[in-house]
């Protein structure tokens, strides 16, 4: 009793408090991760999902979209269509991922080549321009020699983006007149491109070749 009558009221509340407190939440039944478990017939406390589950993101019907091949072979053709924002979002992802190698023109004289990494194909050369749309698809998913796979880094639609725009660039080597459409002009100067691409305001302006070359460095 004089241990009671020596605490104040705020203290003995505290202790009344702490005396009715329960470990129930600290203390609760569970099984820990890779565990042994009595409780299930194969020992595992560790479920495995149910049958058919398929992680978030990873529902991948159109396999031709995510493999860029038709059975073993790749195949010879965009899985969806082809159109301005789609390129300008290739050539964005190109200079990103592809340009330090490649180069922004593909001729395999990037940055990191001149400065004696191992030089990449030129995309100019027959047999890549022969190649089909789903070889290079393939080869940014899976890797091929020296360069890393990218299927980790470049989502799926942005690789074929970027296949795509490979195939403009391949293009634009080895266009004839004959290739402009009727009654469009043929600019006499090297187009250089403005703005940040896929952000609005990307398309190419005609400049004096002597200033073009100064806006390059």
């Amino acid at each position: 009793m004089r241990v009671l009558e020596t605490l104040s009221p705020l203290g003995l509340i505290g202790v009344l408090l702490l005396a009715g407190c329960r470990q129930d939440m600290h203390d609760q039944p569970r099984f820990k991760p890779l565990a042994k478990s009595d409780f299930y017939t194969d020992w595992r406390s560790a479920r495995p999902p149910v049958e058919g589950t398929v992680a978030r993101g990873q529902l991948h019907e159109d396999s031709y979209l995510y493999t860029g091949k038709i059975g073993n072979n790749p195949g010879d053709y965009m899985p969806f269509p082809v159109t301005e924002a789609v390129l300008l979002r290739g050539r964005e992802r190109f200079d990103i991922y592809c340009s330090p190698c490649h180069s922004r023109l593909g001729d395999g004289r990037g940055m990191i080549v001149q400065r004696g990494f191992r030089a990449p194909p030129s995309y100019h050369t027959e047999r890549l321009r022969n190649a089909p749309l789903g070889y290079f698809f393939d080869v940014m998913t899976q890797g091929f020699g020296a360069m890393p796979e990218y299927a980790s880094q470049i989502p799926a639609r942005d690789r074929w983006a970027i296949v795509a725009y490979i195939r403009a660039l391949q293009l634009s080597q080895h266009a004839i007149s004959s290739d402009v459409p009727s009654g469009q002009a043929i600019p006499s100067q090297p187009p250089v491109f403005r703005g940040v691409p896929g952000s609005g305001a990307t398309l190419p302006e005609t400049l004096p070749l002597d200033r073009a070359k100064e806006e390059a460095r």
